[in-house]
């Protein structure tokens, strides 16, 4: 999908990490969300709340996932999921578009 219809953007920024990691929150009618970011590079750890899908949509990561010993790479159309309560590594190797999917239950 290329394109949200029928959203509510959340006008003020998310910042993360000295403003390195930034997104912007998209509300569905549904009650679903998402975020759209870009991340600089560097290395980071995130813990989530809520199980998410992690969508590469440009650059390069690599990431170590909860429970993993083994980082992945990731990039533009790879997909990466985090469960709910866990923190993931990730070293972002150049510019990388983002979209976080947020999954509850």
């Amino acid at each position: 999908m290329s394109q949200f219809e029928n959203v509510t953007l959340v006008k003020e920024a998310n910042f993360y990490f000295e403003g390195n990691v930034t997104s912007r929150t998209v509300l569905f009618a549904d009650g679903s969300k998402k975020t759209l970011g870009i991340m600089m590079p560097g290395e980071y750890t995130f813990g989530t709340a809520e199980a998410e899908i992690m969508d590469i949509q440009a650059g390069e990561v690599d990431v170590l996932l909860p429970g993993e010993t083994d980082w992945q790479t990731f990039t533009k159309g790879q997909t990466f999921n985090v469960p709910a309560n866990a923190s993931f590594d990730i070293k972002v190797k150049d510019v990388t578009d983002y979209c976080c999917s947020y999954i509850t239950a």
